[in-house]
């Protein structure tokens, strides 16, 4: 069965609906065509000639369903991702953050933690961190244990490095890090400051009240209500003048919610709520 195949959504839509049931994790509400692309992946790492033959295997094997959460999600960032917005939070942002006596900061749709571990770079080098609680969530069990670790792989470590320096970065990434066998591991003094937990933007509600949201390249594999509910979400967490950022193909207009806040910095995506 391809993507292209009449029955290839009505199948794809009794999976998502069965994993809500089973799992109640809530993947009805993610863009369809990035799913269609992601499913037919997994068909083809399960050996599995139809969605049908999918499902059947998700939900009666749990174990198959933990690693199927890698093709209902996507897993894909790095440190310093997109260097402006970076140096957009050091220079415009910091600033203000500066002003409170404690921090809390809420990385949303975390992954691997590239961004959670960038952020907390960020905030040490402005002497902030130690008054900061970043916290780094996702639905992907997998992912948080291994963002939880900062430990990366040293191919990747270049453009990390190429990424923090365009980024403002102040010293060499490598004051950060020490060489494993298993690549880099980031200083556990910055990982005192993080707590990684599980969240779902679909399905979860308000933890904390947050003086900065980064959820980055995750709305645009939502479909319009599911990017309205996570950003009532965010608007929800966020202190008065708090501030959100989202990644460079993402938007608060014609959202539900645009009306709730300025454009702080446009061109990198960064809005404060009125």
């Amino acid at each position: 069965m391809s993507a292209t195949d009449p029955t290839f959504d009505i199948e794809l839509k009794l999976l998502l609906e069965g994993v809500f049931q089973r799992y109640q994790h809530d993947f009805r509400h993610y863009a369809v065509a990035s799913l269609r692309r992601r499913i037919g992946q997994a068909m083809d790492r399960f050996g599995c000639r139809t969605v049908s033959q999918l499902q059947d295997r998700v939900l009666h094997e749990p174990e198959v369903f933990a690693q199927m959460l890698q093709y209902f999600t996507v897993q894909v960032s790095e440190m310093f991702r997109d260097p402006p917005y970076f140096r957009a939070l050091r220079e415009h942002v910091v600033p203000v953050l500066k002003t409170y006596p404690s921090v809390k900061v809420w990385v949303a749709g975390c992954s691997g933690g590239e961004e959670a571990w960038s952020i907390a770079i960020l905030l040490a080098e402005e002497g902030l961190l130690e008054r900061t609680i970043i916290y780094a969530t996702d639905i992907n069990p997998q992912a948080l244990r291994r963002a939880e670790t900062g430990i990366y792989e040293l191919d990747r470590v270049a453009q990390f490095s190429t990424n923090y320096l365009q980024a403002g970065g102040r010293r060499s990434l490598s004051d950060y890090a020490t060489t494993t066998e298993h690549g880099i591991l980031l200083d556990r003094a910055l990982g005192q400051h993080l707590v990684f937990a599980d969240h779902s933007l679909a399905t979860d509600s308000v933890f904390s009240e947050v003086h900065l949201v980064s959820c980055r390249n995750v709305l645009i594999y939502f479909d319009r209500e599911l990017q309205n509910r996570a950003i009532r979400l965010f608007t929800d967490s966020l202190v008065h003048r708090g501030f959100l950022g989202l990644g460079s193909k993402e938007s608060l207009r014609f959202t539900r919610h645009a009306g709730e806040y300025t454009e702080f910095r446009p061109d990198e995506r960064i809005y404060r709520r009125r």
